[in-house]
């Protein structure tokens, strides 16, 4: 009785469908279907889901598919994504918006596959890079895989000036190719970069490793210098700030400026991108440096920069030494006895040539003072602690 009951609550279609299940296509969580729109109404829209029956719209599914609505009208086809095969009313419940996004990471996965360039419309910017729009999903272009020329090389590393060149790309269409997709996490990355390394690698076959080259410096960013190959424009190499000088730099603007022209050395040509130095032309100065400086001798030094670990002392044009902080006991005390700019006698304790190194130490007099202002130290601290306490005996005899 219970399953006649069952039955007489089924349409007929359903009826037939129930007891010839080989009419009737099997549906499955996930599925995209493409669905006629029946009905549209202010709580529910109803679909044909051909060889099946009646699908559904409905709840929070329903408002997030208002805008795919308003483009559609009663005959019109559409596909959707299966939520349930069949809920409690015999209905194949259904999203609109889910089956965008999944037809939309479906045509994406091709596209990779098809490994071609995209246009895309930059849509915002953070700190790392631009967002835009790629067929409907949000793709994320890192600040590392822009193009050269559009790299914001003159943020100088600022974080808030990245950001600014950045958001000058919103509303631009760029030319970029998929990285990587991951629709499990919705995350998608592109490059532009990788556009312009196909036009550059076949431009890079007639370098090779060694190739001394002419270029314009195009951009200096702190952690280097971009330069543009006079023979070939569409080439843009990097210089490391480790590789424009023997010396050492505290920032690339220093060596050269926007505009020169320089001679640079190839130093490797990897995946359409070329590295290049400007010192690997230039005499290294520490070749000969055993000639022009010995251990245990005394030498003036004008100092570069202090760090936490040291300062960093000219010895001449081309050569730096080194003196640990532990020499003055504190970073304070070494703040305290050295000075920027300022010229101080030092004693060479070791030269490593291999290592492009000189280790330095204090001499007498100098080190007589950073004794004495360690040991002071010490009792200033003590007086500044006994400040504000009061002698017991003092105490006594005011309470007398």
């Amino acid at each position: 009785m219970q399953q006649i009951s069952q039955r007489k609550n089924l349409s007929p279609e359903l009826q037939v469908l129930k007891s010839k299940p080989s009419l009737m296509p099997i549906l499955k969580e996930g599925d995209l279907v493409e669905v006629t729109l029946m009905e549209n109404g202010n709580k529910a829209v109803f679909f044909d889901v051909p060889r099946v029956g009646t699908g559904v719209i409905y709840g929070f599914e329903l408002i997030n598919a208002k805008g795919i609505l308003k483009r559609i009208k009663i005959g019109d086809s559409v596909t959707a994504k299966v939520v349930e095969p069949e809920n409690e009313n015999g209905y194949v419940e259904l999203s609109l918006s889910e089956a965008d996004k999944q037809k939309a990471w479906q045509e994406v996965r091709e596209l990779k596959e098809k490994d071609e360039a995209i246009e895309v419309v930059v849509t915002g910017a953070n700190n790392g890079g631009l967002i835009v729009d790629l067929e409907g999903l949000q793709a994320f272009l890192p600040a590392s895989q822009l193009s050269n020329e559009n790299y914001p090389k003159d943020a100088d590393g600022d974080r808030a000036n990245i950001l600014v060149e950045l958001e000058k790309f919103v509303g631009e269409k760029l030319s970029v190719k998929i990285l990587s997709i991951n629709p499990r996490t919705n995350k998608l990355i592109v490059s532009e970069r990788e556009v312009i390394a196909e036009d550059v690698k076949e431009l890079l076959t007639k370098y090779k490793e060694g190739d001394m080259v002419s270029g314009i410096v195009s951009g200096v960013a702190n952690f280097g210098v971009f330069i543009r190959f006079a023979d070939e424009p569409k080439i843009e190499g990097l210089v490391h700030i480790s590789e424009l000088s023997h010396n050492v730099i505290d920032h690339p603007k220093e060596i050269v400026s926007v505009g020169d022209m320089v001679k640079a050395a190839v130093v490797e040509i990897r995946d359409g991108r070329v590295s290049l130095s400007l010192k690997a032309l230039l005499p290294n100065p520490w070749d000969k440096v055993n000639e022009k400086f010995k251990e245990d001798s005394t030498v003036e030094g004008v100092v570069y920069k202090l760090s936490p670990f040291g300062a960093f002392v000219k010895l001449d044009e081309n050569i730096t030494g080194l003196i640990h902080v532990s020499e003055f006991g504190s970073v304070e005390e070494l703040k305290a006895a050295l000075e920027p700019g300022k010229s101080y006698p030092f004693l060479i304790e070791s030269i490593r040539a291999d290592e492009k190194r000189i280790i330095l130490k204090l001499t007498g007099d100098m080190k007589k003072k950073a004794e004495k202002s360690s040991l002071q130290k010490p009792s200033e601290t003590q007086n500044k602690d006994n400040e504000g306490k009061s002698n017991p005996k003092e105490e006594a005899n005011k309470g007398a």
